[in-house]
């Protein structure tokens, strides 16, 4: 990418430089509800390598943040066992971004307003790289996998269905 396509920064691209992560820039157009598997084509990446950011919460109203394959969903049930709560639920998408200080589409694990627990998708850990979002819509940063667990202390679970 050409210095001139920088994109400028997120609060989550400025968590990275700080923490000294080597990551590659993914802008592409940003179409509403067109989720994961839309960036994936554009950008001619896999869609189980994009990684979409799921603010949930649990039955106290408590946020999560799940992160998950692009081509995937989350098992709500498998996920609340796993986590020890009773339920979780997707957030609607205003109190998503209230959490997370993001917008919907547009939301990172990196840098969020509020800090929440992060689980993520063991498979995902055993790619190689993932592209996941950089804090704004049309807008995903390439990175190693292990980045979300030493940043953000993410969990593995195992609660990916198909769509």
């Amino acid at each position: 990418m050409a210095k001139s396509d920088h994109i400028s920064e997120t609060p989550a691209t400025q968590l990275l430089r700080v923490h000294k992560v080597a990551f590659t820039e993914h802008p592409y157009e940003y179409l509403e509800h067109g989720g994961a598997q839309h960036s994936a084509e554009v950008l001619g990446l896999d869609p189980f390598s994009v990684v979409k950011t799921l603010v949930m919460e649990d039955e106290r109203a408590k946020p999560l943040i799940v992160l998950m394959h692009g081509n995937r969903a989350v098992s709500t049930k498998n996920l609340a066992r796993q986590i020890g709560c009773k339920s979780v639920t997707p957030c609607k998408p205003e109190v998503a971004n209230r959490h997370s200080g993001y917008l919907v589409g547009g939301t990172s694990p990196f840098a969020t307003r509020k800090t929440m627990p992060v689980y993520i998708e063991a498979a995902i850990l055993e790619l190689p790289r993932i592209a996941i979002n950089g804090g704004r819509r049309g807008y995903l940063v390439g990175l190693d996998p292990q980045v979300c667990v030493q940043l953000l202390g993410a969990k593995p679970v195992n609660c990916a269905i198909p769509l």
